[in-house]
């Protein structure tokens, strides 16, 4: 295909999705994950482990990556159980000579990547007056939310490219757009991932290659349960969520926001010094947790608490 209709083709790809989607439910025609290969990391549990299952149902090759082993080789046979197709494949996103290695390994044995999804992720709240001796938090934050998903991005994109198409689901957070207190770092890691993607798109948009960053509000996931302030506050379950993972691989849009984001990030521009006092109240009305709270002092007796705390 010539560069100017699969340019015409992306520039047409969201607003023609509702219309695909119907077609689809009408003539019983397949899923566009149908024999497509699909990479999803931090695959073990929640929002990964929900979008692998629900992309091998509509007929996708998945590919499992997370740090438990164990765990993967769980998913793939129950995948596999269900009539599904699954490979998995142990790596530590922090560790840059594991995911080279990974990267060699998918290329060798599936060849192009059609849809990677970057869920892999670390959430870290905690205010500042807690973190001051806590610059590590920053530093395993931007490991895993950012130099992780980009070293992986930029090692699937060059086959992607050569085969004139692929697809980047990045799993963020609204808080890009929020700005919300207490998650400094691990919004700066996530936001960091939002905006070089926007970038990468943009120069493998002539090649057929496009991003997706997903801004989720909360999900009930392991990842926020140290946090009590979450308890009772609404959340989308990881099925919900990898729904949205599925349809974003399908229908490729640029972002997929909520309503509450998208008035925050508003409230930001026109409104910048108003927003951050709303916020600055918000902050006072929320306390740290206590996970937050026994983090920061048993850093100081010399331990340090589980991750995602």
């Amino acid at each position: 295909m010539s560069p100017l209709p699969r340019s015409l083709g992306l520039l047409l790809q969201s607003p023609t999705a509702p219309a695909r989607r119907l077609a689809r439910t009408l003539t019983g025609a397949p899923s566009p994950l149908a024999g497509r290969t699909v990479l999803v990391t931090g695959a073990s549990s929640g929002i990964g482990e929900a979008t692998a299952r629900a992309a091998a149902a509509r007929g996708a090759r998945v590919l499992l990556v997370a740090r438990r082993a164990e765990e993967l080789e769980r998913l793939r046979g129950e995948i596999e159980e269900a009539g599904g197709s699954a490979a998995a494949y142990p790596c530590d996103l922090t560790d840059g000579e594991s995911v080279d290695a990974l990267v060699a390994s998918v290329l060798a044995e599936h060849g192009a990547v059609d849809h990677l999804v970057n869920n892999a992720g670390r959430s870290i709240r905690r205010s500042l007056h807690l973190s001051y001796d806590r610059f590590h938090d920053v530093e395993r934050t931007i490991a895993v939310n950012y130099l992780g998903p980009v070293r992986l991005t930029m090692g699937l994109l060059p086959a992607m490219r050569e085969q004139g198409s692929g697809h980047v689901v990045n799993v963020v957070t609204w808080g890009v757009q929020m700005k919300a207190p207490k998650f400094g770092a691990y919004i700066a890691s996530k936001t960091a991932l939002d905006t070089w993607s926007r970038i990468a798109g943009r120069e493998t948009w002539g090649d057929g290659v496009t991003f997706t960053n997903m801004r989720f509000a909360l999900v009930r996931t392991p990842m926020v349960a140290p946090t009590e302030a979450y308890a009772d506050q609404r959340a989308l379950t990881p099925e919900q969520a990898a729904a949205k993972v599925v349809r974003a691989m399908e229908d490729r849009p640029l972002t997929v926001d909520t309503l509450p984001g998208r008035v925050g990030e508003v409230l930001n521009l026109v409104a910048p010094r108003l927003s951050d006092y709303l916020f600055h109240l918000l902050d006072r009305a929320q306390p740290d947790s206590a996970a937050a709270r026994s983090g920061a002092a048993s850093l100081r007796s010399g331990s340090d608490p589980a991750p995602g705390s």
